[in-house]
């Protein structure tokens, strides 16, 4: 498969031979369907939580004697059926990650890859950097390449300037190469690749 790379002005600058084994496969939406929760469990934070019986501060004291009151056999006030007793099976602190082998985690991310691929919302760029730091230019440039809301890959290191001016702009995320997940890919509508990021997906899917 071979696409053109272009600049941040618009400009050609050649074209890249991109792996079939990692961006010409048959998305499946089970796999990616599968990445996707088990990134959002994972970074749940599970730090919801109530009181129980054993956390309520009352009187552990039998209400009334056991037998001959006529009343129904009771304990401890601090028990759930009493006003200000504890709650009955409420939520403790847990982790809600669940496990998904590493396989087909990678598997999933080149899936996800695949998927904007064949949809045509993969775009190629040489390199993401700038001069200055200033959001309205690069507003500018994006107006002209058509990206509204994308996810940008760049190499090993996001250029400090085009993050800066990057970070300002709804619905626009930067991220290195080694934070590239299935998740993000997905929630954008186009993913901006350079091409020290292909590079560096190719080697590592090798």
């Amino acid at each position: 498969m071979k696409l053109d790379i272009t600049t941040l002005d618009g400009e050609g600058a050649g074209s890249v031979e991109l792996d079939e084994t990692i961006f010409g496969l048959e998305p499946r939406a089970d796999l990616l369907q599968r990445m996707v929760r088990w990134q959002l469990a994972k970074r749940q934070a599970g730090t919801h939580a109530v009181k129980n019986r054993s956390d309520v501060n009352r009187t552990r004291k039998k209400l009334y004697k056991q037998k001959g009151t006529g009343n129904a056999r009771h304990g401890a006030a601090s028990a759930p059926q009493f006003r200000g007793g504890g709650r009955a099976f409420g939520p403790v602190v847990r982790s809600h990650a669940h496990d998904l082998p590493k396989k087909v985690r990678a598997l999933a991310l080149r899936h996800a890859l695949s998927a904007k691929a064949k949809s045509e919302t993969l775009i190629i760029v040489d390199d993401v950097k700038l001069a200055d730091g200033k959001t309205k230019g690069l507003v500018e440039r994006f107006g002209k390449m058509g990206l509204s809301s994308a996810l940008i890959i760049s190499g090993s290191e996001v250029d400090v300037n085009f993050g800066r001016a990057a970070r300002n702009i709804p619905q626009i995320d930067v991220l290195p190469v080694q934070g590239i997940n299935v998740y993000d890919i997905l929630r954008r509508d186009k993913l901006v690749l350079t091409r020290a990021a292909i590079d560096a997906l190719e080697a590592r899917f090798k």
